[in-house]
């Protein structure tokens, strides 16, 4: 009687066990027909499951990797460029600043500082690019690529150095259009110099356009001063610029706006534009280097040193052209230029040396463009 009891439990206790079985491959069944990350998730040796902790106490932690991604970046845009060797020179010029007050130090020492940092600011502005598009990448390449020259006219205009800021922006249209230009030119044709490079007529045209208005919206404000022919004297030449500007601006907006809004290339015609996709998918192959939060962080970050070292590089303006007998011209004309257009400068060569004349044209003229057309009367509006 007894081993039939025993024998009876024992049968049950298989049909339970089979029965557990068969339930739970039905659940997994179900949940790998409805959920299969659910399933991925639990044949995990690293499952935390929601009755209890994961096994053998593994605990997941992003300090590390974040650390990792943190070392990978700064690797990358500190310490891959040998003209970052410059950048000490930025800390130095506070300390000389401090300690000595000689502003011909001062001034150098923040003009080799921010050397380096323009260039890494167009760095990180091509970076980002790479995630946003090429029109909006253009546009940012432009924008960020004239913010030294921006940054070092608001400091001087708030300093009241009018003259200064004129020079500076003159100064910065004529090194992009002839010293930018040139260097791309003459180091694509060292590189290619077996065949002809070419570039795109109709984009060149359009900049050589606003270029144009931008000269006449300049020329006559200046040509009512110098001709002493004003009906109210003083005010008519004022309102002059301040409507000159009014136009510049609106116009440069409706040339971004048209940018913008078109497709991806307006200057090729269809045909060419179908023709030359597939070379272009190839050309646009690139991948960043540093993501795109990281990129922005970058951008912050070079713009806040750039507009420290603007403020002492603008005011040892005028004691560094008494201590080395020099016209401030000079200094706003030539000098400033080159260190706010280094960026561009860097650019324009390599695009060239890569045989993409139209990037080239568009960094140095579109650059020009904006300083001309946004730069003035964004300066003219903002002081008067």
């Amino acid at each position: 009687m007894d081993q039939k009891l025993q024998m009876a439990g024992t049968q049950s206790q298989l049909e339970m066990g089979s029965l557990a079985v068969n339930v739970s491959l039905h659940e997994f069944e179900d949940e790998s027909l409805f959920s299969p990350e659910s399933v991925i998730q639990k044949m995990q040796p690293g499952h935390i499951s929601e009755y209890g902790s994961a096994p053998g106490g593994f605990q997941p932690g992003g300090s590390k990797m974040g650390k990792n991604v943190v070392y990978k970046s700064i690797k990358t845009v500190v310490f891959s460029n040998k003209l970052n060797l410059l950048i000490p020179f930025g800390p130095l010029t506070i300390l000389v600043h401090i300690l000595t007050g000689h502003n011909g130090l001062v001034f150098l020492l923040s003009l080799l500082g921010i050397i380096p940092l323009a260039e890494r600011l167009g760095y990180a502005t091509e970076q980002l690019a790479m995630y946003t598009g090429p029109t909006v990448g253009g546009l940012l390449n432009a924008t960020f690529g004239n913010a030294t020259e921006l940054i070092i006219a608001i400091y001087a205009l708030r300093n009241g150095m009018i003259r200064v800021v004129q020079l500076s922006l003159l100064g910065s249209i004529l090194s992009n259009m002839l010293l930018v230009l040139g260097c791309a030119f003459f180091c694509g044709g060292l590189v290619f110099y077996r065949k002809e490079q070419v570039f795109n007529k109709a984009s060149a045209t359009v900049n050589s356009g606003l270029l144009l208005m931008a000269v006449m919206g300049l020329l006559f404000p200046a040509v009512l001063h110098f001709t002493h022919t004003e009906v109210h004297y003083g005010k008519s030449e004022l309102a002059l610029s301040r409507f000159s500007s009014c136009i510049m601006l609106g116009v440069y907006a409706a040339y971004l706006f048209f940018q913008l809004k078109s497709r991806k290339d307006p200057y090729i015609p269809l045909s060419e534009d179908e023709s030359q996709h597939g070379e272009n998918e190839d050309d646009n192959d690139e991948i960043p280097e540093i993501g795109k939060w990281e990129s922005v962080i970058w951008l912050l970050i070079m713009t806040a040193w750039i507009s420290i070292l603007s403020e002492y590089l603008v005011n040892a303006i005028e004691g560094t052209s008494r201590a080395w007998n020099i016209p401030i011209s000079f200094i706003g004309v030539i000098l400033l230029p080159i260190v706010g257009n280094a960026a561009e400068h860097a650019g324009a060569i390599m695009f060239a040396m890569k045989d993409k004349l139209d990037i080239s044209l568009g960094v140095a003229i579109g650059s020009s463009t904006q300083i001309s057309m946004f730069g003035f009367g964004w300066n003219v509006l903002s002081r008067n």
